[in-house]
């Protein structure tokens, strides 16, 4: 069984289908001691549309800081979507004095001025890294993005894309069996879905 992990905010529904669709065994999770109560859970999923710190405060009221980091900790299949993969980091420009699970070492800066922001709409991902999730996704395909931040990570090893809109950011990392995204599977048509059997296949 899969978790996702409903925390009150995000495009959640759309996520659940996306993984109904691949037949994946995923389950709606509101908080900690639900995530307890579950047998032989063998992925996590986070994603999330919203606030950095927002995101943060609601986690915590759930009980799934503990949760994400144990399990990460213990190689979990995690997947990250959008806020989900931001938070992964120690911090945001646009939550200043809130720490993220601070799993890698980075943070999360807004995107220029003089850009068109959000970054939103279609755009290429190039594989720096390539691994088990990008499975059967070409070079330079094009997935969905809306955000107005964009990961500014340490750890140059974990970059599995970048993407380019005035300046070349991570789009994707990838390490051991996490794997978290900036761009959207649920909604990049047939590439996500290859992206999301990608990670079902980690997890079974």
């Amino acid at each position: 069984m899969l978790a996702l992990i409903d925390y009150g905010m995000g495009n959640i529904k759309s996520v659940y289908k996306a993984f109904e669709f691949v037949k994946a065994p995923v389950t709606l999770v509101e908080n900690k001691d639900q995530f307890d109560a579950m047998d032989n859970v063998k992925g996590i999923i986070l994603p999330g549309v919203g606030a950095f710190g927002d995101c943060m405060k609601n986690l915590d009221s759930r009980g799934f800081i503990s949760v994400i980091k144990e399990n990460i900790d213990k190689k979990m299949p995690y997947l990250g979507i959008c806020l989900g993969f931001q938070i992964l980091f120690g911090s945001s420009e646009e939550s200043p004095g809130i720490s993220g699970l601070e799993i890698f070492k980075g943070t999360n800066r807004r995107f220029s001025e003089e850009l068109k922001v959000p970054h939103m709409g279609w755009n290429r991902i190039i594989k720096v890294n390539d691994n088990v999730f990008l499975n059967n996704i070409a070079d330079k395909r094009h997935f969905y993005f809306v955000h107005s931040y964009y990961v500014d990570n340490d750890d140059k090893m974990i970059i599995s894309t970048v993407t380019d809109y005035g300046i070349s950011f991570t789009s994707s990392i990838c390490k051991d069996k996490l794997f978290a995204c900036q761009f959207h599977p649920e909604k990049s048509q047939d590439g996500g879905l290859n992206i999301i059997r990608n990670f079902v296949s980690q997890c079974l």
